[in-house]
């Protein structure tokens, strides 16, 4: 079998989740700030739910230390983490608007960076990298959405990584306690439950649902 069309997986997608609901996602534009164990994981989960332009940022390249929780392939390694995963993306979901930039994000071009996307979700390793986008898209970018994580290191009960929502517009997934420089390594399985808490968050939200629970 070829490549089905776009009307093809449209409908295959509005058979599972309703055309109205396959709409929102597939208008909707999501930056994925970090493409390692979470950024890779939650850019899979959106292009497979149908949402129509990602937005992909990180500075790295694949290496062999991202083999254990992260959505690349041996093949890859050596590449630019943001070419590596518009390609996997576009194997899965081929009509998807991938957006690259290979670049570090500062306080200086985040503004510039992220002025396009609906959602941004932050995918960062580092504590302070993470609080100077949390802190900046608040600040400057306060009509758009934020997904965040703190919190997913360890052999903990996958149980404890929850989604809270900070405010209106602001959710933070993870068990809000872990952290990797304390000793307790990446488990590519609670990576991927707090990835998937984030892309639930997202599209929680695009689904308008984000104004009821959201655990």
């Amino acid at each position: 079998m070829g490549v089905p069309t776009k009307s093809e997986l449209e409908e295959a997608l509005a058979e599972r989740i309703g055309w109205e609901l396959a709409g929102r996602f597939s208008s909707a534009s999501v930056a994925l700030c970090g493409l390692g164990g979470l950024g890779s994981n939650i850019a899979i989960a959106l292009a497979r739910a149908g949402v129509g332009r990602l937005h992909l940022i990180d500075f790295d390249r694949v290496d062999i230390s991202n083999m254990n929780r992260q959505q690349y392939a041996v093949r890859q390694l050596g590449m630019e983490k943001t070419q590596a995963m518009r390609e996997n993306i576009l194997a899965i979901a081929p009509y998807c608007e991938v957006v690259t930039d290979q670049v570090r994000v500062t306080e200086e071009n985040l503004e510039r960076l992220l002025k396009e996307d609906d959602i941004i979700c932050e995918a960062f390793d580092v504590a302070e990298n993470k609080a100077m986008l949390v802190n900046g898209v608040l600040e400057r970018f306060p009509e758009k959405y934020l997904v965040a994580a703190s919190g997913m290191a360890g052999f903990s009960s996958a149980n404890s990584i929850q989604t809270r929502r900070i405010t209106s517009r602001f959710f933070l997934c993870g068990d809000g306690v872990s952290d990797v420089e304390d000793g307790m390594g990446l488990v590519s399985s609670r990576v991927l439950v707090c990835a998937g808490h984030q892309a639930h968050a997202v599209l929680r939200i695009l689904a308008g649902e984000n104004d009821k629970s959201s655990s």
